[in-house]
């Protein structure tokens, strides 16, 4: 059952260490406030994720309490009203009528313990989306740190401009500062799986999957860029 799980403190630990390589070969660089913020966020997200797996206690108490009342209500009703009371020919058509009536209300109150019913789901959907929302903005932060970070620049013909953004010259500090980039990625793929494997919910399924088809999306154009530093050097 090991390997059947993502371990959350496992996906932290990967995230720490991460931050400590960005830290020693690129200390000044802005990309090591990226993975910090990235551990930070997946301490939070991992501990999010881990109370959602609790029932909401206090909904499901109003829960039966409604069911409580709403049999209490019915058996009221046949109690005060019961049916048998209704007899002749005049009354056959007020019998029917609350017959009908009576169908009618408890399919109602059937559709409306099931919405209830239902609640806890939309509730726990909504804390995930919310939570997902700050995981999907920190992977356009992780994009926009190797959007400048351009293969072209260690062409011996290159000439940056006065506005050309701070250029790493040597091919092998590039390679490593977009594999760093591509597994901030990743990290924030696994991250976003913890919501679905603790929610049983195929609306947070498919935001899940959302989450991390845009971080592999994002993850292959950077390898793009390494492989054509490889065929460079």
């Amino acid at each position: 059952m090991r390997y059947r799980t993502l371990d959350p403190t496992l996906i932290i630990e990967t995230a720490e260490r991460l931050e400590e390589r960005v830290a020693e070969r690129f200390p000044d660089a802005g990309l090591r406030g990226v993975a910090a913020e990235l551990v930070s966020l997946s301490r939070d997200l991992a501990k999010a994720a881990k109370e959602l797996e609790a029932p909401i206690w206090w909904l499901r108490g109003v829960i039966i309490a409604a069911f409580i009342a709403g049999v209490a209500m019915f058996l009221f009703v046949g109690t005060v009203l019961p049916l048998d009371r209704i007899s002749g020919t005049d009354d056959a058509v007020q019998s029917v009528q609350g017959i009908e009536a009576t169908i009618n209300t408890a399919i109602l109150a059937v559709l409306g313990f099931l919405a209830l019913i239902r609640s806890e789901e939309r509730i726990k959907r909504k804390q995930v989306f919310r939570q997902l929302h700050g995981l999907r903005s920190l992977i356009h932060v992780i994009d926009m740190h190797q959007l400048t970070k351009d293969p072209a620049a260690l062409s011996a013909g290159f000439t940056p401009t006065a506005h050309s953004p701070a250029r790493i010259t040597k091919a092998a500090d590039l390679a490593r500062y977009l594999d760093y980039c591509s597994e901030m990625l990743s990290i924030t793929g696994k991250i976003a799986a913890l919501f679905a494997q603790s929610v049983d919910d195929a609306v947070v399924v498919d935001g899940v999957n959302d989450i991390e088809n845009l971080a592999s999306n994002l993850s292959r154009k950077i390898w793009q860029k390494i492989t054509l530093i490889e065929d460079r050097h």
